[in-house]
This record gives C-alpha cells, sequence and structure tokens, in this order.
C-alpha cells in the first residue's frame, strides 16, 4: 500500500526550497557584477560558515587572497576595507548554499521518519538532493577556474554552475506540480502541443546558457547599441577571427549570438500560445502559456535595455530573475502538455 502524501507541508517546504534557490541565484549574480566571487579562496564546509572573527583573522583571510591573480592582476591596490566590501557577497553567497542544505535535509528526515512520503517522492527527493550537492561542487570547480592564470571564472564552468541552478529549481517545481497536479486525461489539443512546448523549453534554456556565456566573458560591455553592434550588423573588423575553434570563446560572437537568439525563443513562445489559444486545453494550462508569453516580452525588452545602459548592477540582476522565471513558467508548461504522463 502506498504511503499517504501531506500535500500542503510537503509542498510549502519544496517551494521554500525554490525561492531560496532563486535568492541564491540573485545573490550570485550581485557577487560576480561586482567582482567578488574569487574573494574567499578556500572551501571549508565546516569552518568556513562563520567569517573572521578578529582583525588577525581578517588579515589572514587578506592574505591568503593575495597569493591569487585576482589580486596580483586587478587589485593590487587594494586595501582590507576594500577586501572586506567584495569578501560579504561572495560569503553570503556559500552561507545560503549551506541554509538551503539545512532547509532541505531537516524536513525531509522529519517526513521521512514519519512515513509522510510516498515511494516515488523518496526517490524524487533524493535526486534533488543529490543535485543540490552538486550545485555545491559545481560552485567550488567554477571558483577554481579563476585561481589559476587568468583572474576570471571559466564561462563554461559559470554557464554549467548556473545550468545545474535551473535544473534544481525545474525538478522541484515538476515535483511539486505532479503533487498537487496529478496525470489525468489530455485531450487531442494538448498533448498535439507537447511538442512545441519542449521545444520552447529547450530554446530557453539555450538562451539562458548564451546569457551565462556573455556573462562569464563581460561581453556585455561590448557593443551597448542595438539592433546594430556600432552601425553593423555584426563588427567588420571581428571577422577576422571567426572560427569554429574559437567560436564560444569570442565575446562579441556570443553577444552576437544571444541578442538574436532571444527572437527565435520569443517568436517559439509566441506560436505555442497562438497554438494554445486554438485548442482545448485546461484553463490553468493557458494561464501558464500567457503568463510564459508576458514574461518572454519583459525579458527580451529589458535584455536591450540592460545592454543599452551598459549592465548596471540592478538591471543585469533583474534580467537574471526574470530568465529563472521564464525558465519556470516553460517547465510548468511542459509538464501540463507532456504527451506521457507517469
Amino acid at each position: 500500500m502506498q504511503k499517504k502524501t501531506y500535500i500542503l507541508p510537503v509542498v510549502l517546504w519544496l517551494l521554500t526550497g525554490v525561492l531560496l534557490i532563486v535568492a541564491m541565484m540573485v545573490i550570485g549574480g550581485i557577487t560576480r557584477m561586482t567582482g567578488s566571487g574569487l574573494s574567499i579562496v578556500e572551501w571549508n564546509l565546516l569552518s568556513g560558515t562563520l567569517p573572521p572573527l578578529s582583525e588577525a583573522e581578517w588579515l589572514l583571510t587578506f592574505e591568503k587572497y593575495k597569493q591569487f591573480p585576482e589580486y596580483q592582476k586587478l587589485n593590487n591596490d587594494m586595501t582590507l576595507a576594500g577586501f572586506k566590501n567584495i569578501f560579504w557577497w561572495e560569503y553570503l553567497h556559500r552561507l545560503l548554499g549551506r541554509i538551503i542544505g539545512f532547509v532541505f535535509i531537516l524536513p525531509f528526515l522529519y517526513f521521512l521518519l514519519r512515513k509522510q512520503l510516498s515511494g516515488w517522492l523518496v526517490k524524487r527527493l533524493l535526486l534533488i538532493l543529490l543535485l543540490g550537492m552538486g550545485q555545491g561542487l559545481m560552485g567550488w570547480i567554477m571558483v577554481k577556474s579563476g585561481l589559476v592564470d587568468i583572474p576570471r571564472v571559466s564561462h563554461y564552468r559559470l554557464a554549467t554552475h548556473l545550468c545545474l541552478a535551473l535544473l534544481l529549481i525545474g525538478v522541484i517545481l515538476w515535483t511539486v506540480a505532479d503533487i498537487v497536479a496529478p496525470a489525468t486525461k489530455r485531450s487531442t489539443s494538448a498533448l498535439q502541443l507537447g511538442g512545441l512546448s519542449r521545444l520552447v523549453l529547450l530554446a530557453v534554456i539555450v538562451q539562458i546558457i548564451l546569457g551565462a556565456f556573455v556573462a562569464g566573458l563581460k561581453s556585455g560591455f561590448y557593443y551597448n547599441t542595438y539592433p546594430l553592434m556600432q552601425g553593423e550588423l555584426f563588427p567588420s573588423h571581428q571577422t577576422g577571427y571567426l572560427s569554429w575553434s574559437n567560436f564560444l570563446n569570442n565575446g562579441t560572437i556570443v553577444q552576437f549570438i544571444h541578442r538574436w537568439f532571444a527572437l527565435v525563443a520569443l517568436g517559439l513562445v509566441i506560436l505555442l500560445w497562438y497554438r494554445a489559444g486554438r485548442s482545448i486545453i485546461p484553463a490553468t494550462t493557458r494561464t501558464i502559456v500567457q503568463l510564459l508569453l508576458l514574461t518572454g516580452f519583459v525579458q527580451v525588452l529589458l535584455g536591450i535595455t540592460t545592454l543599452l545602459l551598459s549592465v548596471p548592477l540592478l538591471l543585469g540582476v533583474l534580467h537574471q530573475l526574470v530568465a529563472v522565471a521564464l525558465f519556470a513558467l516553460a517547465v510548468l508548461a511542459v509538464h501540463q502538455l507532456r504527451v506521457k504522463p507517469y
């Protein structure tokens, strides 16, 4: 006999986890944009929970930072006060990661010991736990890439770190949707939209990855005009650098693809909205698709504004936050229109 799932407490717990992960992504974006991400050069899971508590500890932490390329090549005139300014954002980012771990593990053990989780849900929650651990590990692997020669994290590792966070959010939301909206018989019209909804989700993910590449390469500051790049569709002086070997390492190329693929992704969202409007689907599903369309337009306009204003901190973080909302809505649309429910 399947164990009964206590719906409301479990759903609230999982949604709290989503909100904390989103908060961590926002802080991570601020950390990156303020140049704070390489300020802590060690990964101490337990002892790193507390910040430096004395002047001696601050000086020791600062001395460790001085041994690495970011200080030596970029910040060699930094004072201890300046170091503290960048330290706190990275510290807060890591601290929130630890808090999320506790927020997940302790309630999970409580629900598990009280036998309030059904079998499939236990397996899903274990997957979420593994993804969370992998996300933390990937964060340190990303930071390590900026501690070697070039004081900048690998844009590939940054994108992987971001994608793991999105995957974590996606699995949690999918799990919540499975709990509150279990599979029911769907109309033929809804099933025909399933493939298109998955294509929309793929396009959103690709666009977010391209955005991570832009952030990692800092190419959002390269050409701050739209729709042309300093009067040209593609800068002519860059054509000599085009090659498959450096395709995704060239900031100009990545910015070019990111700005135009946004319209491809938006076009797919519009197509899904149009076809959904001509199909017989539940009101909840229709609302999700409508919100997806609205969020898509907001994200494109926000992206253009962020570019034109040379990526101010507030707009840069907001652009990332709306991207998460777009991804979440795309995941829920796929869930509602999936062809083969569990």
